[in-house]
């Protein structure tokens, strides 16, 4: 593989490295919020997950759904808490205690240094209640809803800046399901309104929920024609289900990733085409992960309306780790076109942090790459085309088995290479680094770049290793040899079934 400094993909957006907190399950309630927790604070958020998520390195997280979005009342979770009702969530059959709300949330995202990203109901709701969402959110005084905001608290506005328009319309499962002629025109008149309110913020149009939906790229096409012109983004959702035991074609999910990316723009850039406009539409994946998606009937089916049950409280394993690192490389591929990723969800509900209530969280094994992708992903993305060998998959066919992307950081003059070995042997790969030589920050010229590490979380050995409670640190990355450059080049092994990032400094 060469790289190249010349060849840039475009900026790692920091908002690649969102993620998504959805009052489902236990993600909130026993979650980001418990009171009577030990480590909660005086507002009742749990300061350990707290702390996980900005060892995450999390940018925006995305609320509050998902499909528990288009039944929400905005208005419920505002004002004081003895006075919040408690209501039936038709999403994920529970019984809402609104406990948790909009000026709850805010206060988190505050001190967990993360972004806002609202939803809003365009399932069961409209127009004039997006509006009102906004004008409290996002308007400094002198009105109704945002007088209500400040005798909440909350004198200054929260200036939330990115806002999805609804939630999977697309799909029959959702509440307030709608054709996309319907929603593609509702989502227009919404995006015209909220930035006659806010002209400063950015809004997401809904994408198909799935690439297997039977709508696909139509929905998108119709959608766009209605709201290319008024939106800033469309959504991508997608899971990558372990379920079927095909471990061949999970391993190449990125594969199915980077296809999905591909058709979407393409459509987008067709409608853009249709309509004369020069603007690129970006896109926003703001649903992505590994979930075991066959155990969700069986959680829904066996209980009745209850409070915040567990759900898809999924177990990842490290091969699902090395998945999730292999979809961060694809997302940075397509940085040029994804402006926005969330990894749904932040805890409990198939995320990176697990808890008990009332007891410990701990790191699943993919929390950390995407720990290490935020943390060394900076910079420019390089576009790299490696030559190597392919395997047989079910779902995907042939597959490369190696998956790689580099980021330069011009700032501190580090490059960073994320690679996923995909076989079930180690590979050798054969780093061509000369175009490096000369580079230095300060302007002056360098014998070429130098080997910093060589991290790796590899799932060859124990495949179906998990973190728990009691043992947390089973699958954990590991430091290898660090690697050595001479006359430009290095060679390096990566094991069988791992995701690695090797870093090299521009100045010897």
């Amino acid at each position: 593989m060469t790289i190249d400094p010349a060849f840039r993909i475009g900026p790692a957006d920091r908002r690649l490295f969102g993620s998504f907190v959805e009052h489902m399950g236990r993600c909130v309630y026993g979650g980001v919020f418990e009171p009577d927790h030990p480590a909660a604070d005086p507002l009742g958020l749990r300061t350990d997950v707290l702390d996980l998520t900005r060892e995450l390195g999390v940018s925006v997280v995305r609320y509050p759904g998902g499909n528990f979005v288009s039944g929400y009342r905005w208005e419920d979770g505002v004002g004081p808490v003895a006075d919040r009702p408690r209501r039936l969530d038709l999403a994920w059959k529970t019984i809402e205690t609104n406990r948790f709300g909009l000026d709850e949330f805010m206060a988190w995202a505050r001190l967990a240094d993360v972004e806002p990203m609202m939803a809003v109901n365009l399932g069961t709701r409209g127009v004039q209640e997006a509006c009102d969402l906004l004008e409290y959110t996002n308007h400094p005084g002198g009105t109704q809803l945002s007088d209500l905001r400040r005798r909440h608290g909350a004198e200054q506005p929260y200036g939330v800046r990115l806002w999805c328009l609804g939630n999977e319309l697309d799909g029959p499962w959702q509440v307030g399901h709608k054709t996309a002629d319907e929603y593609g025109r509702l989502a227009a008149e919404t995006a015209r309104a909220m930035k006659l309110i806010d002209p400063s913020i950015s809004l997401v149009a809904c994408g198909s929920s799935n690439r297997d939906m039977p709508t696909f790229a139509a929905w998108e096409a119709t959608v766009l024609e209605h709201t290319y012109q008024h939106v800033d983004y469309i959504s991508l959702h997608n899971y990558y289900d372990p379920s079927d035991g095909d471990r061949a074609s999970l391993l190449a999910s990125a594969v199915g990733m980077d296809a999905f990316i591909n058709e979407v723009i393409a459509t987008a850039d067709h409608v853009g085409a249709k309509l004369r406009q020069p603007r690129k539409l970006k896109l926003s994946f703001d649903e992505w992960n590994v979930w075991y998606q066959a155990r969700l009937q069986a959680d829904l089916d066996r209980r009745g309306w209850v409070q915040a049950p567990a759900l898809i409280e999924d177990d990842f394993t490290s091969v699902d780790a090395v998945v999730v690192g292999d979809l961060l490389i694809t997302l940075l591929r397509h940085a040029d076109r994804v402006g926005v990723a969330c990894q749904a969800q932040l805890a409990n509900v198939i995320a990176p942090i697990r808890t008990r209530n009332g007891g410990p969280a701990w790191r699943q094994s993919i929390f950390h790459p995407f720990a290490l992708t935020a943390r060394y992903a900076r910079g420019t993305v390089l576009r790299t085309e490696p030559t190597g060998p392919t395997y047989d998959t079910a779902k995907y066919g042939p597959a490369p088995v190696l998956a790689t992307v580099a980021v330069l950081d011009e700032e501190s003059d580090e490059l960073t290479v994320f690679a996923v070995n995909r076989g079930d042997t180690d590979l050798a790969l054969d780093l061509d680094l000369r175009a490096l030589t000369g580079r230095a920050g300060s302007g002056a010229t360098t014998a070429g770049p130098t080997g910093l590490g060589h991290l790796v979380l590899d799932a060859g050995a124990d495949p179906d290793a998990t973190n728990t409670a009691e043992h947390p640190d089973r699958v954990v990355p590991r430091e290898l040899e660090t690697p050595t450059v001479d006359g430009g080049r290095c060679a390096v092994r990566l094991p069988a079934v791992s995701w690695n990032v090797l870093r090299f400094a521009g100045r010897p």
